[in-house]
């Protein structure tokens, strides 16, 4: 039976000489989930991570793993392993004495370490690189030596601090899908920062958004792209971002309203029979759709997607339509409306 409050943040603070670290940071995370903490650079992600981890203490607020406040505890007494950007491997070590080393600092027996190590190696499919030491390996192949040294620790609890970013995009995506299988087939609980929406949204079960080191909205990622709590959501989810339109554009929303329209639910329609006139500013052929970039006088972020190669050129006037149905209200703070 899975625990539905494994890991509890109550109100959680952490400033540094009066500034501003993260506040009120208050989630839940269910045990076997993989939650992913996205946002901006200096939004609080890491800092959210590190206070999990108990590198860093908070100033205020409560942290629970496994219904034990751990709180004030040491790193090491929170039963849970870490995988890093840096890799942060003994490069003196090969292979195997990096993954087994906690092991053995912990003097688990030969034939325990022996038996965790061979399926770990297996896990991130390492077998027959066990005597090669970190400088003869390829960045992917020094990520998953990290993440079987993770495996090999038997935690039910795996933080991870953006893994990937040290990887070219090949590497990435082939990385990404590891991770996802491991934390699947281990069961285990991620928590995963990120400033890479991609990986938020194609790895995790839930997405803690943050901006300024307050949480802007927590949800699946479909509630975050299909209903923003906000502008920040709105325009950070998705690719492209959320089109924003004053509400002078289409009638009837209000004054004071801004208005968002994913591109997806924008055509091209004949002149006459558009809700908008606009110009043509780009055209961004992406393989299976291209990408058309419009102006328009009360719009920001504004475009449509064609399917195949459908470029337009600069300085077109086309006119576009979109239902209501479509349409995201946003008041005057930038807070979604209710439907």
């Amino acid at each position: 039976m899975t625990n539905s409050q494994f890991v509890v943040l109550k109100d959680v603070a952490k400033r540094w000489n009066g500034q501003l670290g993260v506040e009120d940071i208050s989630l839940e995370i269910p045990e076997g989930s993989f939650t992913a903490l996205l946002g901006p650079s200096g939004c609080g992600k890491s800092t959210t991570l590190r206070l999990l981890a108990g590198l860093e203490l908070p100033d205020e607020g409560q942290i629970l793993i496994d219904g034990k406040d751990v709180t004030t505890s040491a790193a090491s007494d929170r039963n849970l392993s870490m995988v890093f950007q840096s890799y942060a491997l003994f490069p003196h070590l090969s292979v195997t004495e990096n993954v087994v080393f906690g092991l053995k600092v912990r003097r688990v027996p030969k034939a325990e370490r022996q038996e965790k190590l061979h399926r770990a190696l297996e896990i991130t499919g390492l077998l027959g690189y066990e005597n090669r030491k970190p400088g003869e390996l390829s960045g992917g192949q020094r990520q998953r030596v990290a993440l079987a040294r993770a495996i090999v620790a038997g935690q039910r609890l795996c933080l991870m601090d953006e893994p990937l970013s040290n990887l070219d995009a090949k590497l990435r995506n082939s990385v990404r899908k590891d991770i996802k299988k491991l934390q699947r087939d281990l069961g285990i609980t991620v928590i995963y920062v990120t400033h890479d929406q991609t990986e938020a949204m194609s790895m995790a079960d839930t997405v803690v958004l943050m901006k300024d080191g307050h949480i802007q909205q927590v949800g699946t990622p479909e509630d975050l792209y299909s209903r923003p709590n906000n502008i920040f959501v709105a325009e950070f989810v998705g690719a492209p971002p959320m089109a924003l339109l004053q509400s002078t554009a289409p009638d009837g929303f209000g004054e004071g309203k801004t208005i968002g329209i994913r591109a997806e639910n924008i055509q091209i329609v004949p002149k006459g029979e558009g809700r908008m006139c606009c110009t043509v500013n780009e055209s961004e052929f992406l393989g299976a759709e291209t990408l058309i970039g419009l102006d328009h006088a009360d719009a920001t972020g504004l475009c449509v997607l064609k399917p195949g190669m459908a470029t337009m050129a600069e300085g077109t006037e086309i006119e576009i339509n979109f239902h209501d149905d479509n349409l995201h209200i946003f008041d005057g703070a930038g807070q979604r409306l209710p439907d």
